[in-house]
């Protein structure tokens, strides 16, 4: 079971890299075409996007990976609580 809450850490660490990467270099003027953009891209529009078309940005300021870090956050907790709940028993 331990190997399975090291894989779900290390799986929402590498989301939220992905998704901190994406908010900074939306501040850098760079190639859409740029395979690490892509990549990026790939990686955080399934999270993203739904956020994006529900939450309106505040001026020039796009909230929505500020709002997908707490959910990871939260979803993160509830899983390891899950998890560890069912070790103990």
């Amino acid at each position: 079971m331990i190997w399975l809450i090291s894989f779900i850490d290390l799986l929402f660490s590498a989301l939220t890299l992905a998704i901190i990467a994406r908010a900074l270099l939306s501040w850098l003027p760079m190639d859409p075409y740029n395979p690490i953009i892509r990549i990026v891209h790939q990686i955080t529009d399934p999270i993203l996007a739904p956020l994006q078309r529900v939450i309106p940005p505040m001026g020039m300021m796009d909230i929505s990976p500020i709002v997908a870090l707490v959910i990871l956050q939260v979803l993160q907790t509830l899983i390891h609580n899950f998890l560890l709940g069912s070790v103990v028993r």
